[in-house]
C-alpha cells in the first residue's frame, strides 16, 4: 500500500489543487464529484482531477490517507479540505475563495 500512499502524497504536495474524485473533470462519475467540479470550474481555480475509480487500491488508499471515508477529497496547497457538502458550505458562505486567496492560489471570480 505505500506505493499509493507515495502516489498520493506527491499528487497533494506537488500540485496547488487536487481533487481525488470518481470520474474526471470533464466526465464526473457521481453527482457529488460533479458538484465539487462545478463549484471549482466557477471560482475559476487550476487544478488536478485525479479519478479514483482507475484503481480499488488508489480508491481505498485516498480514504486512508485523509482518514475520511468519502469521495470527492478536496486538498489545496497540501492541505485536506474536505468533501462534497464542505466544499459546497465553504463555498456559499464566501469561504472557499477566501481559502484560495490566503493560499495563493489564483481564482477568476471575485
Amino acid at each position: 500500500m505505500s506505493a499509493i500512499k507515495d502516489f498520493i502524497d506527491n499528487e497533494v504536495k506537488n500540485n496547488d489543487v487536487v481533487l481525488f474524485m470518481k470520474g474526471t473533470p470533464g466526465f464526473p462519475q457521481c453527482g457529488f464529484s460533479g458538484q465539487v467540479v462545478q463549484i471549482l470550474d466557477y471560482v475559476g481555480v487550476d487544478y488536478k482531477g485525479i479519478d479514483v475509480l482507475t484503481s480499488m487500491e488508489l480508491r481505498q488508499g485516498i480514504k486512508d490517507y485523509s482518514n475520511w471515508p468519502t469521495i470527492p477529497q478536496l486538498y489545496v496547497k497540501g492541505e485536506f479540505v474536505g468533501g462534497c457538502d464542505i466544499v459546497r458550505e465553504m463555498f456559499q458562505a464566501g469561504e472557499l475563495q477566501t481559502l484560495f486567496e490566503g493560499k495563493g492560489v489564483a481564482t477568476r471570480a471575485a
